[in-house]
C-alpha cells in the first residue's frame, strides 16, 4: 500500500466535513499527515508569560478569538521500506475535559486505508495524553501487532514516574488527566517500549532525536531521503512561536528550555529549507520556516492535489 495513493481515495463521510489527511513524498518515504481534530483551549495558553494585551493583539491580527482557541491536533504516518510508523497517537477518548472535537484518529486511519495491524512502530514525541490517547482506547491494543515497537526517550518514561507540574500553566483538571494517562500507558505498554537516550534510527531515513524542553524527553522526528527532508517537531513549535518564540506555552514543563529549543529548531529549519510539520499547527501543518528580522515566519505550502 502506498500512503500517497490512499490519501486521495474515497470521500469524506457525513461527519467528515473538512479534509483530514494529506500525503506527500520525502524521497522514497511515504508520509501522511492525519488530523485527529482540534483541541479547544484558553487563549492565555498561547503565552502565559506575555502581556495579555500583546496576546490579544496577536489573536486579533490573525482573526482569532482571544478567549478560546482551536488548536490543530496532527499525527503522521510514515512508510519507509517494510515499516509503517505512526508518529504520535492523538487524544483518544475525551478524559472529561470538554475536548469533544478531538479523538478522531482511529476512524480517520481506517478511512485512509491504514489498518492498525499494519503498524510496525510507534514513535512518541512525548507522553502527554493528546499524543498517546488512541493507544488507550478500548479495543485498540487488541488490533495492534503483538511485536509492535513503541519508541520513546528514556528521559520521558522516567519523568512520568514522578512528573513535575510546577512550571506549567494549565486549566484545572489537566495535570491529573495527563498524569493518569501517562501512568496507564506505561503500565499497559511497558513490554513494548523501546527507549533511547538521545537519538535512534527507527527505519531507513527516519531518525528520532530528544530535544527536551516541552517535557524532559520531548523528541522530534527527522525524515531524509533522496535529498528531501522533513521534521515532525511535535510540541516544540506552536503557531504563535514563529513571531513570539519566547512566549511560554501553558503545557511546557520547562518553559525556558522549551523556548531555547524552539529558537534552535526554527533556526535550523530556516537554514536548511526543509519542511516542517508540527502537532498543533493548523492542518495539514506542512510548510517552511523563514527568518523575519529577529523572529521567524511560517510559510505554508501550496496544497498539491
Amino acid at each position: 500500500m502506498s500512503l500517497d495513493n490512499t490519501s486521495h481515495s474515497g470521500r469524506p463521510g457525513p461527519d467528515e466535513l473538512v479534509p483530514s489527511r494529506y500525503a506527500l513524498k520525502i524521497g522514497e518515504i511515504d508520509v501522511m499527515v492525519i488530523s485527529d481534530g482540534v483541541l479547544t483551549l484558553p487563549g492565555a495558553m498561547l503565552g502565559h508569560n506575555a502581556d495579555p494585551a500583546a496576546r490579544a493583539a496577536w489573536s486579533d491580527y490573525n482573526f482569532l478569538p482571544t478567549d478560546m482557541l482551536d488548536w490543530g491536533l496532527n499525527v503522521v504516518v510514515v512508510r519507509s521500506g517494510s515499516q509503517t510508523i505512526l508518529i504520535d497517537a492523538g487524544l483518544g477518548d475525551d478524559p472529561d475535559l470538554n475536548l469533544p472535537k478531538a479523538g478522531q484518529l482511529a476512524h480517520r486511519l481506517e478511512a485512509a486505508g491504514i489498518d492498525l495491524a499494519s503498524v510496525t512502530d510507534v514513535v512518541l514525541t512525548h507522553m502527554h495524553m493528546d499524543h498517546i490517547g488512541m493507544l488507550l482506547v478500548d479495543g485498540v491494543k487488541e488490533q495492534l501487532r503483538p511485536d509492535l515497537r513503541i519508541h520513546v526517550a528514556d528521559a520521558e518514561v522516567k519523568f512520568w514516574t514522578h512528573p513535575d507540574f510546577s512550571h506549567v500553566s494549565m486549566p484545572q483538571g489537566f495535570p491529573d488527566a495527563l498524569r493518569a494517562a501517562a501512568k496507564r500507558f506505561a503500565e499497559e505498554y511497558r513490554s513494548q517500549l523501546r527507549t533511547f537516550e538521545e537519538e535512534y534510527e527507527v527505519a531507513p531515513g527516519v531518525v528520532v532525536t530528544r530535544t527536551g524542553g516541552h517535557t524532559p524527553g520531548h523528541s522530534v522526528v527527522r525524515l531524509a531521503s533522496g535529498g528531501d527532508r522533513l521534521m515532525f517537531a511535535g510540541d516544540a513549535v506552536f503557531a504563535v512561536g514563529f513571531e513570539h518564540p519566547d512566549w511560554y506555552n501553558g503545557f511546557e514543563h520547562d518553559p525556558e528550555e522549551a523556548a531555547r529549543v524552539r529558537v534552535r529548531l526554527l533556526r535550523e529549519l530556516a537554514a536548511s529549507g526543509e519542511l516542517l510539520v508540527a502537532t498543533h499547527l493548523p492542518f495539514p501543518s506542512v510548510g517552511h520556516v523563514a527568518v523575519d528580522g529577529d523572529t521567524f515566519r511560517w510559510v505554508p505550502i501550496f496544497w498539491d492535489y
